[in-house]
């Protein structure tokens, strides 16, 4: 099993990068200035998703996740917990799948994953063999 962001909301935000560069470059320089930044962020969101791929690869002996932050290869042995955080804040439900290493906690959302982290975290259990610690 192997997830990562979406190819279409790259490149929707690749497309969001050029249009972000072609108004900085038409607007006054507070435009230029903001939609700049916003290139900038646009264009390192994509970098980070091209870079990144897979974010969570896993099979029935080992998991691998790949994140800014960490990158590991680990045996299921290794793995303490895998579980989806769920809640809601001004109304709007929030879900994101974590991966407790012991000594690391790994937060995925529906973005980096591509797919609901309750469908990932039941494919997950599903690939183990073993029960968590």
């Amino acid at each position: 099993m192997q997830l990562a962001p979406r190819l279409v909301e790259t490149a929707a935000a690749g497309g969001g990068a050029l249009i972000a560069v072609a108004l900085a470059v038409s607007s006054d320089s507070a435009g230029r200035l903001l939609f700049g930044i916003g290139a900038l962020c646009l264009a390192g969101l994509v970098a980070a998703d091209l870079a990144l791929r897979p974010r969570l690869r896993a099979d029935a002996d080992t998991v691998e996740i790949r994140t800014l932050a960490v990158r590991r290869r680990l045996p299921w042995s290794a793995v303490a917990r895998v579980r989806v955080d769920e809640h809601s804040r001004y109304g709007l439900p929030s879900r994101t799948l974590e991966v407790d290493t012991g000594d690391a906690l790994v937060v995925l959302g529906r973005r980096s994953l591509g797919a609901d982290p309750r469908e990932v975290a039941e494919a997950l259990r599903q690939l183990r063999t073993e029960p968590f610690r």
